[in-house]
């Protein structure tokens, strides 16, 4: 007799079926339930997720964090300084200048007509009185003809004039004519006087206006420029623009114009001597005299506009030239020089940029000496300010900044350049 096995309700066991009531071909029975090492299994899985997704979490946070740390980071400029250097103190001051020539002038036509001939090219010396060209006019020749027969038929009226008043005069003294026929002649007469003297100032005028049919030389000079050729229409009139001929300097002596700095202004005589030099002659010098000045400050450029003339009789010197004007002035006391691609140029003045605890401050300066790479600052600066070069022009005041480390030496480089040494 075969026994069955019975389970509670609620026990997870295996039941046991008899083997004659298990039909042939029937499955196996399934498994009501997961097993213990699957549950573990799921356990283990949920807790990798759980790990990737907070990891994941705190990467991102610290991404976003670096991000922001860095771009704050970038948003501060870096800067290049330099200090300002000592000059030496010298009792020469050379400032840039320009030459011009000592009389300047356009040659203009002062009667219309063509370009007949012309005997001067530029470069041609010519000397006062000397014809440069000739222009045919042929409509003021036939006036000034027409004229001229105006003037022979008014003198010949007032000769009939003159005849008949004295005449009249004749007359009137026996009582052979009235007066009022007297007075007709004699004003008749007058008349004809003032005729004649319209038709000779007619004739005069236009005799100056033929004049003008030769172009001479005003002055001894230089020939600079030929604007015309033969055949070329001349206009001249009061409704016409002015056609320049030729351009005419002399250069005997030359004018050098020099802006000098203010604070020099009081140093600078006139009679003064000033040696002048030039890269066309590197081992010449020029001898001039200072012959005036504009008694004002430019106040754009706080300059004092000084003129130096100088002899010039081999003609060495060409208007136009940019020359270096060498004065003489007492010696002062050092200051300290500074690159001109430190100076920013703005409504408030000029200044310069100064890092000091990390923080920009814009300082105003006042220049004392223009050496063109360099400036000398006369006031505003210490030796031992950290100047910013090359400052951009966003720069403001307050605005934080990082100071780049040089360690091939340029900033060395570049201070030495700027202090002269």
């Amino acid at each position: 007799m075969t026994s069955e096995t019975k389970v509670g309700p609620g026990m997870n066991e295996d039941v046991t079926v008899p083997p004659h009531e298990r039909s042939e071909g029937s499955p196996e029975p399934e498994q009501s339930g997961l097993t213990r090492g699957t549950w573990i299994g799921m356990l283990v899985v949920a807790v990798i997720v759980a790990l990737v997704v907070i990891f994941g979490i705190i990467a991102r946070r610290n991404t976003e964090s670096t991000l922001a740390t860095d771009t704050k980071a970038e948003a501060i400029p870096t800067v290049s300084v330099i200090h300002p250097t000592i000059s030496t103190p010298g009792s020469g001051l050379a400032l840039p200048g320009n030459t011009q020539a000592y009389v300047e002038t356009p040659i203009y036509a002062r009667t219309s007509g063509y370009l007949k001939n012309w005997y001067f090219d530029i470069g041609a010396r010519v000397r006062k009185g000397q014809l440069m060209a000739t222009i045919e006019t042929p409509e003021l020749d036939q006036q000034l003809q027409v004229a001229q027969a105006d003037l022979k038929s008014s003198q010949a009226n007032l000769d009939l004039a003159n005849t008949t008043s004295a005449r009249y005069q004749n007359l009137l003294k026996t009582n052979s004519v009235s007066k009022q026929e007297t007075d007709v002649a004699v004003s008749d007469a007058a008349a004809k006087k003032a005729a004649v003297d319209a038709s000779m100032a007619n004739v005069r005028r236009l005799e100056q206006l033929q004049s003008f049919e030769k172009v001479y030389a005003p002055f001894d000079g230089i020939v600079t420029a030929r604007n015309i050729d033969i055949g070329a229409l001349i206009q001249a009139g009061e409704n016409t623009r002015p056609q320049e001929l030729f351009h005419l300097a002399s250069i005997q002596k030359i004018r050098v114009f020099v802006s000098v700095p203010e604070v020099y202004s009081t140093s600078i005589k006139e009679g003064d001597k000033a040696n002048l030099t030039l890269d066309e002659y590197p081992d010449k010098s020029f001898v001039g005299t200072v012959a005036r000045n504009s008694n004002a400050i430019d106040l754009a450029t706080r300059t004092l506009n000084v003129e130096v003339d100088i002899d010039n009789p081999k003609g060495e010197l060409l208007p136009g030239a940019y020359v270096f004007v060498h004065f003489k002035v007492p010696e002062r006391a050092s200051n300290l020089v500074i690159p001109s691609n430190t100076l920013l140029f703005r409504a408030q003045g000029l200044q310069v940029g100064v890092v000091r605890d990390g923080l920009v401050q814009l300082v105003p300066v006042t220049i004392g000496k223009d050496e063109g790479a360099t400036v000398e600052i006369s006031s505003g600066l210490t030796a031992a300010d950290a100047v910013i070069l090359d400052p951009s022009d966003s720069l403001a005041n307050g605005q934080e900044v990082h100071v780049a480390t040089h360690t091939d030496g340029s900033a060395a480089q570049t201070q030495k350049k700027a202090g002269g040494q």
